[in-house]
């Protein structure tokens, strides 16, 4: 091969693959600017993760009001019980 046609030929699909190289960035995470970018999307995985963070705050919570809701009707329950007691106390 003649060696002014490879340099050429090199120099070519030097700059064409600079010229890919600026309109590609994705490999690094980074968007593609123009017409070539497309949205950049979560993994679903990553929304599975954020998914179940969520509930299970949410269900922590659940969990709290439940809890709080039996205490209050365990004291008041007590308390019933307690005036049940005195007042059949007192009956005797």
């Amino acid at each position: 091969m003649n060696d002014r046609a490879f340099y050429i030929a090199s120099a070519v699909a030097a700059v064409l693959i600079i010229a890919f190289s600026l309109v590609w960035p994705q490999g690094e995470g980074k968007r593609s600017p123009g017409p070539f970018g497309h949205a950049v999307t979560q993994p679903d995985y990553y929304r599975m993760v954020r998914e179940r963070t969520e509930r299970q705050a949410r269900e922590a919570q659940d969990k709290a009001a439940q809890q709080k809701r039996d205490a209050a009707l365990h004291a008041a329950a007590d308390s019933a019980s307690s005036s049940m007691s005195a007042g059949l106390a007192a009956d005797k």
